[in-house]
């Protein structure tokens, strides 16, 4: 398990020293479709990643994840809220959108959509420098991205094309093609979900020895929370567009408190028991639930377990959940009753 010596919220807070990367309030609405209303995939989120911090960010496909990621890079416009990094405020103009993702780069889930069938891995991993204007020995910092991202001798693969690697070697091109500008930030899709069981551990071996080495941060995406486990610092658990628990990797994952993260814990092989089958599919984003919007399949309400505060889980919403914690109303009653 990762996370040796490395700094959570709460270290670097008390330590005055402010995270690389922070979100606050984020949204991202996207306007409804044939008279739909708008669709709010990301509601209000609070997200800071430390340097040299690997946090993971969890949840079921459509819970806005992606969104999150892409608009944490400028990828995608915020509607709403404010993301900063190294202390400035994210601008969305050209010029100074460039400049900031060189020093935040993009790691795709699938390396073979992300690499063009007729670039060789020189040309592949090159792009990136070629687009910010690199004035320095081009061929030298090709093979040393290849090199840390584990092709080596880099030459080798110089004049080959993304069909005559594995899918792993594949990956690791993308990874080069993100090191060469030599970022302070990665944020990495799904990084190994079309990767074999085998090659799965490499990779995120790889992420690791990189955060190391480099003193790189990582955002990881994913839905997997094996994963998480393996690799990451910090977990940040994400619900219908909102975050609704985050916490060291530790305690997330061996404690889990809100009822939505111990329902996707139940159905690792490894938990030991039942899994928990949630009702229903997730809400539209365009049509949120009022209260909690985890409420509607909450196997707490459903069993009675909530009784005490059901109807504040139906009508009551909860705020926006920054620096540690957990977002649910069973939760915070029974702290105030214990």
């Amino acid at each position: 398990m990762s996370g040796q010596g490395v700094g959570t919220d709460a270290a670097a807070s008390a330590a005055g020293v402010a995270p690389l990367l922070s979100a606050e309030g984020l949204r991202v609405v996207f306007p409804g479709r044939r008279g739909a209303p708008p669709a709010r995939a990301v509601d209000g989120v609070d997200l800071d990643i430390g340097a040299g911090e690997i946090v993971a960010l969890v949840g079921e496909s459509g819970c806005g994840k992606t969104t999150l990621a892409r608009s944490l890079l400028g990828l995608v416009r915020p509607t709403g809220g404010s993301v900063r990094f190294a202390g400035a405020p994210l601008t969305y103009t050209g010029k100074a959108l460039k400049a900031y993702r060189k020093r935040a780069q993009l790691v795709l889930q699938d390396p073979s959509g992300s690499l063009n069938p007729r670039h060789t891995v020189y040309d592949a991993v090159a792009e990136g420098l070629r687009i910010h204007g690199y004035a320095g020995d081009e061929r030298a910092a090709v093979a040393e991205a290849l090199s840390r991202a584990g092709l080596r001798p880099p030459e080798r693969f110089f004049l080959r094309y993304p069909h005559e690697l594995s899918g792993g070697q594949r990956q690791r091109v993308v990874i080069a093609g993100a090191l060469v500008l030599e970022p302070e930030l990665i944020v990495a899709d799904e990084p190994v979900a079309s990767l074999d069981a085998s090659v799965r551990g490499e990779i995120l071996a790889l992420l690791l020895r990189l955060r190391d080495e480099l003193g790189l941060s990582a955002l990881v995406v994913t839905h997997d929370l094996g994963l998480a486990w393996n690799i990451a610092d910090r977990v940040a658990v994400m619900y219908l567009g909102r975050i609704v628990e985050t916490g060291a990797v530790e305690d997330v994952l061996t404690r889990p408190q809100h009822p939505y993260t111990q329902a996707l814990l139940s159905v690792l092989p490894e938990s030991g028991g039942e899994p928990v089958v949630l009702a229903g599919e997730p809400p539209d984003p365009a049509r949120i639930p009022s209260g909690c919007r985890f409420h509607v399949r909450c196997q707490a309400l459903a069993s009675g377990a909530a009784a005490g505060v059901a109807d504040r889980c139906r009508t009551e919403d909860l705020a926006v959940l920054g620096g540690g914690g957990v977002a649910c109303h069973l939760v915070q009653a029974a702290a105030v009753q214990g």
